[in-house]
């Protein structure tokens, strides 16, 4: 049977192809400035005059904007192996994240690390960190009651960085970090916001020594440290015997099947880099829109409480067990991921020519995919500013073609993190809404998504703490 995305010798024989609607502007410079100015108003531009697929040029680079489901699918999933990831968005992100899982555009070694750690990422692993998690959650109320300014509002945002890097580095080394967490947090946060420029005008080269990009190889250097001092630790010292083995011992001895090797020290600092960067990045954020969703939405909170009251009874804590009961929790995380994707955009470069529904795609090209404009599609999403979990009830998913929604990609280079990241961020989501109500504080601003390398709440989220009555 041939479909609307059949590329074969047939199809390409019979059928002229059509040629990408191309977004030009008057600036110049093929659309640098305003793409510069206002990416994502720039590419919804780019929608809302040819639909779901057009080009266009930024300095030397063909571009490829998609928008629609079945596209998505083709280069994710059906054609995976032509779409890689040499594309614009992951060579800017690789002086941090080097070869590891998230940015390599080698596949032989993606194939060879992705086989090694899978199997420290699957649900049932996954368990065996939960009371990392809520522990860590717990410990971060407590420093809030502590607090000696507790009227004032909190910078949410960094609260939750800090505790996801806690998280994590409870997961990855049984380690404390104290502050260190921190100092990772600001030197990331640096890294960001300098690749996000540069990737909305890649110029001058990274290698030039301007000032931004000395402030950015200084905050690679101190994330750098922080994972070597965590590696170098855990070799010298083993874990305790009857202690659980954290992720960085079970890569330390991973093999892989093919080889009979395990990773180098090289490979294996990359590789907890990533998992670090992944880990602060999707729980950070997430739970930061989150609360501010809620409190501008408290009839959503209302929902929230009254499960949580009924599924933990007199506890104040939530348990891994608890998470199948939690559906109105869940739904919430799926739809904040709808409309604050952290890594709200993925790039492909295709390797050779290609055809998408009868346009033809000339190898080489960057192909853009923009899970923000794409969780808000007309076509599958109503009134799609709305703040409305209930779209993710399983009557509901079951009405929308599966790639409509894609806030960990999908396809071989799914997200490895996806079962870590979405049980952390719903047990720290519980584990907050449990106790505490986060209220927008009088007079306060709304918050604009600000579109780096990935999305971050410009300004961050400062929201006022109340116990719950």
């Amino acid at each position: 049977m041939t479909t609307a995305l059949d590329d074969s010798v047939e199809t390409r024989q019979s059928q002229p192809f059509k040629e990408i609607p191309a977004l030009r502007v008057r600036d110049g410079m093929g659309g640098i400035r305003t793409f510069r100015g206002d990416q994502l108003g720039f590419l919804r531009s780019g929608i809302d005059q040819f639909g779901d697929i057009y080009r266009f040029r930024l300095l030397n680079m063909r571009v490829v904007m998609l928008n629609h489901p079945d596209y998505i699918r083709h280069v994710l999933v059906d054609k995976s192996e032509q779409y890689d990831k040499n594309a614009a968005v992951f060579r800017i992100a690789r002086p941090v994240l080097r070869e590891g899982l998230i940015a390599t555009a080698d596949m032989e070694l993606w194939r060879r690390q992705r086989r090694m750690m899978a199997p420290y990422f699957t649900p049932r692993m996954v368990s065996k960190f939960a009371r990392n998690m809520t522990g860590e959650t717990v410990s971060m109320l407590e420093r809030w009651e502590s607090r000696p300014d507790a009227d004032a509002p909190l910078d949410v945002t960094d609260e939750f960085g800090q505790l996801a890097l806690r998280i994590v580095s409870r997961s990855l080394f049984n380690a404390e970090v104290g502050d260190a967490a921190q100092a990772f947090e600001r030197a990331f946060q640096l890294a960001n916001t300098v690749l996000g420029k540069f990737f909305s005008f890649p110029f001058p080269p990274l290698s030039f020594p301007t000032p931004s990009h000395v402030k950015l190889r200084r905050a690679i250097d101190r994330m750098d440290g922080f994972v070597s001092r965590f590696i170098q630790d855990r070799l010298d010292n083993e874990v305790a015997p009857g202690q659980e083995p954290d992720l960085l011992s079970l890569f330390l001895h991973a093999v892989d099947e093919g080889d009979g090797k395990g990773m180098d020290l090289e490979q294996l600092h990359h590789e907890v880099l990533n998992i670090c960067v992944g880990a602060y990045e999707t729980t950070t954020n997430t739970l930061a829109w989150a609360f501010y969703l809620l409190a501008r939405h408290p009839e959503v909170e209302g929902k929230l409480h009254a499960e949580l009251d009924e599924v933990l009874g007199d506890r104040t804590v939530p348990d891994f067990e608890d998470l199948p009961k939690l559906k109105y929790t869940r739904m919430i995380v799926d739809e904040v991921l709808r409309i604050y994707s952290p890594a709200y955009q993925l790039m492909r470069h295709t390797s050779e020519e290609d055809v998408i529904d009868g346009y033809r795609v000339p190898a080489g090209s960057q192909v853009l995919v923009n899970s923000y404009l794409l969780h808000r599609h007309p076509d599958f999403w109503d009134d799609p500013e709305r703040f409305q979990p209930e779209r993710f009830s399983a009557e509901e998913i079951a009405k929308r073609p599966k790639h409509a929604y894609v806030p960990f990609g999908s396809g071989p280079r799914v997200c490895l993190g996806k079962h870590f990241a979405l049980t952390e961020i719903c047990l720290a989501l519980a584990t907050v809404a449990r106790k505490y109500r986060l209220v927008t504080p009088e007079g306060a601003p709304e918050v604009l998504p600000d579109a780096l390398i990935t999305l971050h709440p410009k300004g961050g989220v400062h929201l006022r703490v109340e116990v719950r009555r």
